[in-house]
C-alpha cells in the first residue's frame, strides 16, 4: 500500500480487528507509516489506541481477527509476538516492566540478541548519559524520567525498526519530558520508525510528524500533525483539547 504518491510505506496496518474476551476493541484500523516517521496514535480514552499498538506488536491480548500488518515487505499479522520482537518490533509499556533486580547495564543486556545486531551498551549509554552514570544500580530504584529512557534503551538493544511507545509522559515533570523528545528526535534521524500514544496530545503533536485519530475502535482522523494542532474543531471532538 502507498501514499504521498509512490512512496511506499513502511509500516501499513489495514483493516485490523481485535477483541479483549467479546469486547470488540479495535474495529477496523488501517494506516500507513514512512521509514523514519513518528506517528502520533492519539483518541480519547478506549479509543483504541494501546489496543492497536499491543495488536501491532502481536501481544495475545488483544486478539486480532482479522486485518494485515506489514513492516518492511514483512508480513507481522501472522507471528507471534516473539517472532513480531525479532522483526524489529519494540514496545516499551505504560508500566515500562523494568525487572527488578538487575541493574541498568544488566536490563538493556539482557534484551540483546546474539550475534549483537542492536546498538551496543556503549551506544545507548552515549544516547541517555544520566543511564551511563547509573549503569550499576538497579533499574528498579531509578526514577520515573530515568525508568522510560532505561525502557526505551532496552528496546533499541535489539534490532530495532519500530518503536511503539504507550504513554511515554506519564507521571514525568516538564523538563524530563524535553529530554526524552529530543532524545526521540535523534532515533527519528537514524531512521527508526515510532509510533507515540500519549494522553498529553499536545506534547505528541508537536513531536510527531503525523497523527491518527481513533474514536471508538475507528479512525476518525489520518494526516499531519499540524492539521490537527491547527484545527480547533477536531481537537475539542475527538481529544477535548
Amino acid at each position: 500500500m502507498n501514499d504521498e504518491g509512490n512512496k511506499p510505506a513502511y509500516l501499513s496496518v489495514h483493516d485490523i480487528h481485535s477483541y479483549y474476551g467479546e469486547s470488540y476493541i479495535v474495529q477496523g484500523v488501517s494506516f500507513n507509516i514512512h521509514e523514519g516517521e513518528i506517528l502520533a496514535l492519539l483518541g480519547r480514552n478506549g479509543a483504541g489506541k494501546t489496543s492497536t499498538l499491543r495488536s501491532i506488536a502481536r501481544l495475545a491480548n488483544p486478539a486480532l481477527t482479522k486485518g494485515e500488518i506489514w513492516l518492511d515487505h514483512q508480513p507481522i499479522h501472522e507471528m507471534e509476538s516473539y517472532q513480531a520482537s525479532q522483526a524489529g518490533i519494540g514496545l516499551v509499556p505504560e508500566d515500562r516492566r523494568i525487572i527488578q533486580g538487575l541493574t541498568v547495564e544488566e536490563n538493556i543486556k539482557l534484551a540483546q540478541i546474539a550475534p549483537p545486531m542492536g546498538w551496543s551498551v556503549e551506544r545507548i549509554f552515549d544516547l541517555f548519559p544520566r543511564l551511563k552514570e547509573r549503569r550499576k544500580q538497579e533499574g528498579t530504584t531509578l526514577s520515573g524520567g530515568e525508568q522510560q529512557m532505561l525502557a526505551i534503551g532496552r528496546a533499541l538493544a535489539r534490532d530495532l525498526k519500530l518503536l511503539l511507545l504507550d504513554e511515554p509522559y506519564e507521571g514525568l515533570a516538564p523538563v524530563i519530558i524535553q529530554e526524552i523528545e529530543k532524545t526521540l528526535h535523534e532515533i527519528r534521524d537514524l531512521g527508526i520508525t515510532t509510533i507515540i500514544v500519549e494522553q498529553n496530545a499536545v506534547a505528541a503533536l508537536k513531536l510527531a510528524d503525523r497523527a491518527v485519530i481513533l474514536d471508538t475502535g475507528n479512525v476518525a482522523f489520518d494526516g499531519t500533525a499540524q492539521e490537527v494542532l491547527d484545527n480547533t474543531e477536531l481537537r475539542e471532538e475527538y481529544l477535548a483539547i
